[in-house]
């Protein structure tokens, strides 16, 4: 498949798309955490009953939010070393522990001074870092599993194979590849990359979102980073718990474990 020699298009009506969704990772953190909060100062939880509520909703809303902020930039870092759909334990483990000892240090010094106005001795540090990993444990399982959502997608009852047209994601294509047969989309960091039977072209959106207007045809997520149409797919190879499909043209797809399991339960392999 050939590279674009010009900048990436980015298609029609697409552009930067950065608001906040629960579906997606910096919208579903900041929810979990705001949830979190309000929960926490309701329940008085870590002998912070005795304040007045108020005081608490700011207390603990704003600390898990900055928490929050925190443990999405270790999110990012992770996800260079490590693929949470593959291993997800892993990933929880290594992203609890990248939080917690940064996260105990501000915990320690914006509790001091809300609550007593001024800094906790230092001997409180160990203290605190109990709870925090316990919370930041928690709300890391649940971020990195809430997001391993997989997403296949088949055509409308009736429309058959060729019902690629009414998908709204074919109006993205650029103008050289408008017509053309999809045969993937994968993720380059903020751009796809538009893989079909007349070459390929990137543009500017995220796969997230992509994933949603891709749906009218047939074909699924493989990877965190790729979408395949199923027609396209003309060979698989297993070994080590996942798998690789040779797509039209010789484009090779990765599969991930997790989404090796939907698509060996949809039949295609």
């Amino acid at each position: 498949m050939s590279s674009p020699a010009t900048p990436p298009s980015p298609g029609p009506a697409a552009g930067p798309r950065r608001s906040f969704r629960l579906g997606d990772g910096v919208g579903r953190g900041l929810a979990v955490a705001a949830a979190a909060g309000v929960f926490l100062a309701y329940t008085g939880a870590f002998e912070t009953g005795e304040a007045p509520l108020p005081l608490r909703l700011g207390y603990w809303v704003g600390l898990m939010l900055g928490g929050a902020v925190w443990a999405h930039a270790c999110s990012l870092a992770l996800r260079r070393h490590i693929d949470p759909d593959d291993r997800p334990w892993l990933a929880v483990a290594v992203l609890t522990a990248a939080i917690s000892g940064p996260l105990t240090v501000g915990v320690w010094a914006v509790t001091g001074l809300v609550f007593t106005g001024q800094l906790y001795p230092l001997r409180a540090l160990p203290v605190l870092l109990g709870p925090v990993v316990a919370i930041t444990l928690t709300l890391s399982t649940i971020n990195i599993f809430l997001g391993r959502v997989v997403q296949t997608h088949a055509p409308a009852p009736g429309a058959g194979p060729a019902a690629g047209p009414s998908a709204p994601f074919l109006a993205r294509l650029p103008p050289r590849l408008r017509g053309a047969r999809l045969i993937a989309v994968e993720a380059e960091d903020h751009y796809l990359r538009l893989h079909t039977d007349r070459g390929s072209d990137l543009i500017l959106m995220r796969l997230s979102d992509a994933l949603r207007e891709l749906e009218g045809l047939e074909g699924a997520q493989t990877h965190r980073s790729w979408w395949v149409a199923r027609d396209a797919v003309r060979d698989v190879a297993r070994g080590d718990g996942r798998a690789t499909l040779t797509l039209d043209g010789g484009l090779q797809a990765p599969v991930s474990r997790r989404h090796g399991r939907a698509l060996r339960a949809a039949n295609w392999y």
